[in-house]
């Protein structure tokens, strides 16, 4: 990928290994990726915490029930680490028809950010498929360009279903086998490089 060209809705994949421990092996959705920055989820670290017991609270959501939503979420059906940044923020990417306004950030094709005070059928005609994520990943104006450029991210189109991928433990090294090639070779390669 050339630097300073959008990466809305593809994929960031982590270059092995990455001295982050939170981003090493990671895969990232882009959300958003302008001038003054970037922010996208991981989509491939499910925590422990089961998505039943989520709720909205405090005062900005009012202690809002999430129970529409969970009638929506896809397995495995837990809370994702979206990244290291706010983890007191839940976010949720959907995939729906029938979108609204206001309700739906679209971040490509049927695939957005929805407004999780509002009722499933208040967002959108259709919400096929939903997935929670405490924080997102994010970075300031050129800082994600820089990191490309370094060789510390890979970026690639994402296929639809990568975002609710049903094994998301296994979508790394998907990824990089479906690239083909040497990057194929990447995706085979042991956690431990040392240990080769």
């Amino acid at each position: 990928m050339v630097p300073n060209s959008s990466t809305r809705g593809r994929l960031l994949v982590a270059t092995p290994p990455l001295d982050d421990p939170n981003f090493d092996r990671t895969v990232v959705y882009m959300l958003e990726d302008h001038d003054q920055g970037a922010v996208g989820v991981v989509i491939n670290r499910p925590s422990d915490a089961p998505s039943d017991e989520l709720s909205l609270d405090g005062p900005a959501a009012g202690a809002t029930s999430l129970a529409g939503w969970l009638e929506c979420v896809t397995a495995p059906a837990t809370l994702f680490v979206g990244g290291p940044v706010g983890d007191d923020s839940l976010l949720a990417v959907a995939r729906g028809h029938g979108r609204r306004d206001g309700c739906w950030g679209t971040v490509t094709g049927d695939i957005g950010t929805v407004d999780l005070s509002q009722e499933p059928n208040d967002v959108a005609d259709r919400i096929d498929c939903v997935r929670f994520f405490q924080g997102y990943s994010g970075w300031s104006a050129g800082q994600l360009d820089a990191e490309i450029a370094a060789g510390a991210w890979m970026v690639f189109d994402a296929d639809p279903d990568d975002v609710f991928h049903q094994t998301p433990w296994t979508l790394w090294r998907d990824v990089l086998r479906r690239q083909g090639g040497r990057l194929r070779w990447i995706a085979d390669a042991p956690d431990d490089l040392s240990a080769n």
